[in-house]
């Protein structure tokens, strides 16, 4: 049966669904299904919507797929189109106002569009894999063996309008945020017939993530319990919203919709201990079904879309997937855009909601990106290598490489960020951790449920900060910055040795942009988690990209703090001294694009 269909959306849901925001838990109980006898016209013309279920077998599991099928007017097997296909963020369905306004907006444009909940989600079967390239990845290939005419949906719907390159092989791309674009390089991975992907606001390393260390990778980081433990239960309610129960969305291993790996990671990161063998496991399983797994299999041209706004996967994840398919020689750019998991919209920005393709920049960069890869036109300007949303100031920012530390600051001892080594004053400052925690960077808990965000702060006694002296012009940071600390901790000193690295010391390190009448901003409300992996060795913590310009007559504060709400902190109370000295300190180094430090 085919349908036709327009339906109107509130813009705050379609922004929150596309970053796979915690307000699409609600999504699929709000938004209807497509309403028989509705007649889409567009500016570009009339799309049939056709929903489609199917059985598809991904990672040894037998699947239900539900999907919707979007096909342009006068497109037919002797005129074929190219596809889009996509899914989801982690909560919503293809129902939900930003999923199928992909469709919508790409079926307008002349595209096929196939939208489909992705597994564990909407009205989709089996346990949520947290996009496991063998289970999520297989299920997305499967789809596209039906865009390629090479199978059939499970009511005998079959598409022979889709442009081939090929016996089997259909010429397709997929698009979509958060969940739903980690999917892309997980199918990607596993089927070479994909030809172009756009990922918005997704993750590189789940174990960098949900529990950062922001100076080894190897050592557990700190949990990031408010948005873990949010999309943990989230997704275990999924069950729930579903008009019918489907055996196979049920875990009877003790965990009610997840995989078995998922349930346990959460476990052991709530519990506070990180015992070596759990720990290892724990780590393998998160990076298995991260694209830092896999993506030496991706060969699909990739425009990877990030969140300056973005607590949940920040800049560093694009930047780490980003570097790594150019040094395969895989066609890749790169945009940071404003907003992300954390907000931070603004006007102008793409909204697929909208349908602001051609006015947005980021919207036309997509459709310059199908154009080349999936219409074959070869005057199509996909744009720079990299690209920055610059907030306050005309147009973004472009670049033919992300910018790397161009300016090195060191750490005074008395409080002061200094340009060169000989004006560092000899001196020792110190600070104590509480039991609770005492500096705030975000609350991700309260913007799930749309309550109110106190203004970030530090508790005095529990963090050390760093000055610099007020700019005599405008300074324009674009990366992530990078500081070498060394620090004393004779208590973690005796303990960081047992064999738990929950033992082992944690900080927080973090830029504010400090006003001339000393009103503090947290820039773009990000700290870069720390568990020391040694305290008796200098270690580099890398912070989070970010991009801001700290006007004239303001001042650049380095921060590390004791503790941070969003995450579990030290166990036990650890003090920690700083100590300067010309010859021996920290310092901070800064990607700079204009002006200087000093």
């Amino acid at each position: 049966m085919e349908v036709f269909v327009s339906r109107a959306v509130p813009r705050s849901r379609r922004i929150l669904a596309l970053v796979a925001g915690a307000a699409a838990l609600a999504a699929p109980l709000a938004l209807a299904a497509p309403a028989n006898g509705a007649e889409a016209e567009t500016a570009a013309g009339a799309y049939t919507v056709t929903p489609l279920r199917f059985t598809v077998e991904a990672g040894g599991r037998t699947c239900a797929v539900d999907a919707d099928l979007y096909r342009p007017a006068g497109v037919d097997a002797a005129h074929p189109a190219p596809a889009v296909l996509a899914t989801n963020g982690f909560g919503g369905s293809k129902s939900d106002g930003s999923t199928d306004a992909i469709g919508k907006a790409f079926a307008e444009r002349g595209y096929v569009g196939l939208v489909y909940s992705g597994l564990g989600f909407g009205k989709s079967g089996c346990l949520i894999s947290l996009d496991d390239p063998e289970i999520d990845g297989r299920a997305a290939a499967r789809l596209v063996d039906f865009l390629a005419g090479v199978r059939t949906a499970d009511d005998g719907t079959r598409a022979d309008f889709v442009v081939r390159d090929g016996g089997g092989d259909p010429r397709v791309g997929m698009i979509g945020g958060s969940y739903g674009g980690a999917v892309q390089l997980a199918a990607a991975s596993v089927d070479p017939r994909i030809d172009a992907l756009v990922p918005l606001i997704t993750w590189n390393d789940l174990a960098y993530s949900l529990a950062p260390n922001a100076a080894d990778r190897a050592t557990p980081g700190v949990f990031k319990w408010q948005w873990a433990n949010g999309f943990y239960l989230m997704g275990e309610g999924q069950p729930l919203l579903s008009p019918a129960l489907d055996p196979s969305r049920i875990n009877s291993l003790g965990c009610l919709h997840f995989v078995t790996d998922a349930c346990d990671t959460v476990r052991l990161l709530n519990s506070g201990r990180y015992p070596a063998a759990e720990t290892e496991k724990m780590l393998a399983f998160a990076r298995s079904v991260s694209p830092v797994s896999y993506l030496d299999r991706v060969k699909a041209p990739t425009l990877i879309v990030q969140g300056q706004s973005d607590s949940l996967f920040n800049l560093n994840e694009a930047r780490a997937t980003y570097d790594r398919l150019r040094q395969r020689g895989v066609d890749t750019r790169m945009i940071w855009q404003s907003w992300g998991h954390s907000g931070g919209q603004k006007p102008g920005e793409l909204d697929l909601g909208q349908g602001n393709l051609e006015t947005s920049y980021v919207g036309q960069r997509v459709l310059a990106w199908f154009d080349r890869h999936l219409r074959r036109d070869p005057t199509a300007d996909t744009g720079p290598a990299f690209a920055w949303y610059r907030e306050g100031q005309s147009g973004y920012g472009t670049a033919s490489r992300v910018p790397a530390p161009s300016q090195k600051l060191y750490l005074s001892g008395d409080g002061k960020l200094v340009d060169n080594r000989t004006k560092v004053a000899r001196g020792s400052r110190q600070y104590t951790n509480w039991l609770f925690p005492t500096s705030h960077s975000e609350s991700s808990l309260a913007g799930m449920i749309g309550l109110p965000d106190p203004r970030p702060y530090d508790t005095a006694g529990t963090y050390l900060g760093w000055s610099s002296a007020p700019l005599a012009a405008p300074v324009d940071l674009v990366g992530a910055p990078k500081a070498t600390l060394k620090v004393v901790s004779p208590r973690t000193e005796r303990v960081q040795g047992s064999g738990d690295a929950a033992d082992k010391l944690v900080l927080f390190a973090k830029l504010y942009d400090v006003a001339p009448d000393g009103t503090k901003t947290l820039v773009n409300r990000l700290v870069a988690p720390v568990r020391v992996p040694d305290v008796t060795r200098p270690f580099t913590v890398e912070l989070p990209g970010i991009v801001h310009r700290y006007e004239a007559g303001h001042r650049l504060e380095f921060v590390i703090a004791a503790s941070d709400s969003a995450y579990f902190g030290n166990r036990g109370v650890k003090p920690v001294i700083v100590t300067s000295a010309p010859e021996d300190t920290g310092t901070l180094e800064l990607p700079l694009v204009a002006g200087r430090v000093g």
